[in-house]
This record gives C-alpha cells, sequence and structure tokens, in this order.
C-alpha cells in the first residue's frame, strides 16, 4: 500500500497515535493505576532521541503493564483465561474439600423460601439454656460482660470484625444492639437454593442454629452480603476471605449442599492464594 504523505499522512499518523494512547490508557487503568488523559504521549521523534536505557526502561514498563493486564484483568473478565493462568487452581484441604461438592448451576427448589422455616433462635442446640445469639457474642467478642450475674444476656464487648478489619465496641440496647449482628456464613437463603429446601424441620432448625456456621460481624457489612454466594460477594478484609471462603466450604460440606459453577471458580481463586488452606474444625 502506497504510503500517505503530507497533511493526510500527517493526520493518519497522528490518529494512529491517538489510538496507541488510548489502548495503553486503557490497559494502566485496568491494572489499577490512575492515569490523566494527557499524561501520554508517543512520539516516535522523541522516543528515537532516547539513549539506549530510557528505551529499555520504557519497554520494561509496557511489559510489566502487559503481563498485569494479562495476569490480573484478563481472568477476572474471562474465566477461560483464568483456568490458562491458573488462577482457578488451589491445594490444601478446603480446595480438596470443595471439589467434593456437587455443582447445580440453576437449582430448581420445589418449595418457597421463607427464613422463619430455619426456626433461627427458636432452638437450644447445646442444652445452655441461651439463645444462640447470646452464644455466638460470648465466644466471638473479648472483655465481656453480662447484663447481671447468672445472665447469659452480654451487655457490653469489644468485637474484631472480621468482614471489615476494624474494632467495634458492642454495648445493648434498643438502638445499638444491631451494630454487631450474627451471620450464617453460608446464607440460610443460599442453603435453601444449595439443596435445604427438600429437607424436614429438624434438619432445617439445625442449620439454622449451628454455631460453626455463624459470625459475630459488623451489622452493616452483614446487610451489605445479605443473601450473596462467595460469586458474589466477599468480605472487604482481604486477611479474612481465606478464612470465610474454607468455612463456607466446611459448612457446604456438612450439610451436603451444592455450589454453582461461578461460586466454586470464586472460591478457588481465593484458596489460590492461600495454599494449604484447611476447613474449620469448629
Amino acid at each position: 500500500m502506497e504510503k500517505e504523505t503530507g497533511f493526510k499522512g500527517f493526520m493518519a499518523r497522528r490518529r494512529g497515535r491517538s489510538q496507541g494512547e488510548k489502548v495503553a490508557r486503557s490497559l494502566l487503568r485496568a491494572a489499577g493505576v490512575k492515569v490523566p488523559n494527557s499524561s501520554i504521549r508517543f512520539s516516535s521523534r522523541s522516543f528515537k532521541k532516547k539513549n539506549g536505557l530510557e528505551k529499555f526502561l520504557i519497554f520494561l514498563v509496557f511489559a510489566v503493564v502487559v503481563g498485569i493486564f494479562i495476569g490480573v484483568v484478563l481472568p477476572k473478565l474471562s474465566p477461560e483465561v483464568g483456568q490458562l493462568t491458573g488462577s482457578y487452581h488451589a491445594v490444601g484441604n478446603a480446595a480438596e474439600t470443595l471439589e467434593t461438592l456437587k455443582i447445580v448451576d440453576r437449582p430448581h427448589p420445589t418449595k418457597t423460601y421463607n427464613r422463619e422455616l430455619f426456626g433461627y433462635q427458636k432452638t437450644d442446640e447445646d442444652g445452655d439454656g441461651c439463645p444462640i445469639r447470646e452464644d455466638v457474642l460470648a465466644r466471638d467478642l473479648t472483655d465481656v460482660k453480662y447484663t447481671a450475674a447468672g445472665s447469659c444476656k452480654v451487655k457490653t464487648g469489644t468485637l474484631k470484625d472480621p468482614y471489615t478489619g476494624t474494632t467495634i465496641h458492642f454495648v445493648r440496647g434498643v438502638k445499638t444492639s444491631s451494630r454487631v449482628q450474627i451471620d450464617h456464613v453460608v446464607a440460610l437463603n443460599n442453603a435453601w437454593e444449595s439443596g435445604a429446601y427438600s429437607w424436614d424441620s429438624a434438619q432445617l432448625y439445625k442449620y439454622g442454629n449451628d454455631s460453626y456456621n455463624m459470625l459475630a460481624v459488623d451489622g452493616p457489612a452483614n446487610e451489605e452480603k445479605s443473601d450473596a454466594s462467595a460469586a458474589y460477594w466477599l468480605p472487604e478484609n482481604t486477611a479474612f476471605q481465606c478464612d470465610y471462603v474454607a468455612r463456607q466450604i466446611g459448612v457446604k460440606a456438612k450439610y451436603k449442599l451444592t455450589v454453582t459453577s461461578t461460586e466454586k471458580q470464586a472460591m478457588l481463586k481465593v484458596l489460590h492464594g492461600c495454599p494449604g488452606e484447611a476447613v474449620p474444625t469448629k
């Protein structure tokens, strides 16, 4: 093809550089780098003036950006790329247990979900005469004080919240108790979709009051999570994500619940970063 010259050729080359700049900015931003619109300008004339070391550094930076894009961004956009890059490969007890769970991508519950069917706080599994909420508060909080001698009602305590990483000073009260909520790690609705819809009342009550599936957590974080699976929600405290996913796997294995393909991929992606992670025993 004959090379364009003059003003027309100048404009064509300028458009080509503009497209290159847009691609570079997109790659950097996708990798999490803040890039102002005017910060990248490619010029073959200025590039030719660079010495050998400067050219090498430019190529090195570009290679790093492309590597981040391929290794970090593309796996998020494409599960197939994630498989190729190993993002969904994990080892350890939790990963092995995950492999035993049945995959059901389109569950069809034969009954309508109703939270009340799980009988939360309507049983006393350990026979201590205390509601399960109080048992979990007493377990997960420190510096616990009770409303009265011999009472199991927690009056105050300190929570190192696993979901946000913040410290919450719990005070029982109409306007303050909700700051700390009890989360079912595998949400009741998620459990229902994953097979609990076929259980009898005794099994539903057992699940709804099993402290193995409960954590005292930040109220707003619990409300944000709602009934989402690991495919759609993870704790913002990244240091706790491995423990969180491992416990979800433990719960689903204990009750023979299913996972979806996207849920399993999300779990594997987390476990990929913590080799050897084990399912909690209690």
